[in-house]
């Protein structure tokens, strides 16, 4: 499969790879047809997915079934009207019905719209309205049901309501019914364009009100370098990334990529709050050999005894979601022998920069550039920035847009602009490269703190922190001062063992810790403790919250 889009596959070096990598991009791709299908008619036997649950339900897809399947979807959405360009909003969880649902929308061409079951009845209700959502498909649990009975009424869009299961409310369309008694799906095939609109998300709203980002039918192609040359897959793998359906990192990690590669696609359901111990029991019953998860993730592994878990068929590990602290690189390759290799990227983009199976990962480091994205890091004033300086990192256009890179901000023309200006993409990012050429996160722009003169990332002093055994996860603002104008605050949720010393020691010895880490000056003035940080329905800080109290108070 991968040599359809690739010319050369493997590569000896970095150089080589920066050289030589590129993507192949047929003008009516369509992965639907393209992968899906393909693979059905090579190799029908092949498994595409493992799914199991957390009740120890297990099923296997190959592919025949997954065409069979896919196409009986597709048929079904289009006795209900659906079709090219229409938007479909998922609400699926990890149901195996997730796959095949998004692969029959991209048969029929309409816009697949991924959501989190975590949405209230007032996000559902906005999505909507944004983008004019004719269906949704939603898994039969009651708060899912509840919330989208509740929005109904107020989304004139909103034509259908399917659910797969097990609840079916009066007024739903049953899914499962509907998908059996739907006519033989006529292929569409040839009938959609790579510049199409195809994949809608919702960003996660750290700093405002989510923005819509169109990705276009060139953008699964985009991840066969996600998957080949960063989680390093291939047609023996079998490969889990921890993430819910509703955000980016499904399809980057469980999908589409990893599915070009030949690897199949593991799938754990769980429900309720991550369990570590359950998961490292699932890796090991399956035989996982590849796992991609974000820090927090990790973070918890680590604490356990990894030494009671078979991980022999584990080769490979990566990061990405959020900055990874070194501490948890050092642990987790101390107690397993195995490096994680981090990336970045944006729901704007597929992977930006990485750390790939030729160059050594350097702990908390974003990694290297790759060839689908020119990038740069520039001052205030659009200036190249030199090795450890810090400034915005950037994607140079150039007249073309790069494969993987958004289509637009749908409906959002103003803001489209605005990340778009003068052929540069501006990621928002701050980021600094050192003499190598690897790139260190420093913080999202409208975080940086500006004190007594100095400029301060978030990450650099919760890097500090989080190397005191008292911190489980902290976040750094800027809080207002008669004096400095502004002082670093850090807002801390306590390890166990620490709850009840809230007081002047513990703040000190905080301090003093954060002096010895790092730059003194970067110090925080001002440490709260909290019981949980405020956080977006996707899991990220939402430091504006805490900057706006900060003002208030």
């Amino acid at each position: 499969m991968l040599e359809k889009f690739l010319k050369q596959t493997e590569f000896k070096d970095y150089a080589d790879f920066m050289a030589n990598f590129k993507v192949e991009v047929p003008e009516d791709f369509n992965f639907g047809y393209d992968v899906v299908d393909a693979y059905a008619e090579t190799e029908p036997e092949k498994e595409a997915i493992l799914w199991t649950n957390d009740r120890g339900d297990v099923k296997h897809i190959n592919y025949a079934e997954f065409k069979r399947l896919s196409d009986s979807v597709a048929s079904y959405f289009q006795t209900l009207g659906i079709g090219k360009g229409d938007c479909v909003m998922l609400i699926l969880k990890r149901r195996v019905e997730w796959w095949i649902t998004m692969v029959a929308l991209h048969k029929i061409g309409a816009v697949a719209i991924p959501a989190t079951h975590l949405l209230t009845d007032k996000d559902i209700i906005y999505r909507c309205h944004q983008a004019s959502v004719k269906a949704i498909v939603a898994v039969g649990d009651t708060i899912v049901l509840r919330n989208v009975i509740r929005a109904r009424g107020y989304c004139p869009s909103l034509k259908h309501c399917i659910s797969i299961g097990p609840a079916v409310p009066q007024n739903w369309d049953n899914y499962w019914q509907g998908v059996m008694m739907a006519p033989k799906f006529k292929s569409m095939k040839g009938q959609t364009r790579v510049t199409d609109d195809f994949l809608l998300y919702f960003t996660s709203g750290t700093s405002g009100a989510p923005k819509m980002v169109m990705h276009d039918f060139s953008y699964p192609l985009a991840h066969i370098l996600t998957a080949k040359y960063w989680h390093n897959v291939d047609e023996t793998s079998l490969h889990l990334t921890v993430a819910d359906t509703g955000w980016g990192k499904a399809v980057w990690g469980k999908f589409y990529g990893q599915m070009i590669c030949g690897a199949t696609v593991f799938i754990y359901d769980f429900e309720g709050h991550f369990d570590a111990e359950k998961m490292l029991t699932v890796m090991q019953d399956f035989k996982v050999t590849s796992f991609c998860a974000p820090p927090t993730v990790y973070r918890f592994m680590i604490r356990k005894k990894l030494e009671k878990y078979d991980l022999s068929n584990l080769r490979y590990c990566t990061t990405a979601g959020e900055a990874l602290n070194p501490k948890v690189f050092l642990e987790w390759k101390k107690k397993t022998g195995i490096m994680i290799y981090e990336a970045y990227g944006q729901t704007e983009t597929t992977l930006v920069l990485g750390t790939y199976p030729f160059v050594e990962p350097k702990p908390g480091s974003m990694g290297l550039p790759n060839p689908q994205f020119p990038v740069a890091v520039i001052d205030a004033d659009g200036n190249p920035c030199k090795p450890g300086e810090h400034g915005q990192l950037v994607i140079r256009i150039d007249g073309k847009k790069p494969l993987g890179l958004f289509k637009e901000y749908h409906r959002q023309a103003e803001l489209t602009e605005k990340s778009c200006v003068n052929g540069i993409y501006y990621t928002k990012d701050v980021v600094y490269y050192d003499e190598d050429g690897y790139f260190w996160f420093v913080s999202r722009s409208d975080d940086v703190i500006k004190s007594s003169g100095y400029r301060i990332g978030p990450f650099e002093v919760e890097n500090a922190l989080m190397t005191h055994p008292a911190v489980v996860e902290c976040a750094i603002t800027g809080a207002p001062d008669e004096v400095r104008g502004i002082v670093v605050k850090a807002t801390i949720v306590l390890a166990d063992a620490y709850r009840g010393k809230e007081g002047p020691d513990l703040i000190t010895e905080l301090q003093n810790h954060v002096k010895q880490e790092t730059a003194p000056y970067k110090y925080p003035r001002i440490i709260e403790f909290v019981d949980e940080l405020p956080k977006t329905i996707s899991g990220k800080i939402r430091r504006v919250e805490i900057r706006e109290k900060n003002i208030k108070s």
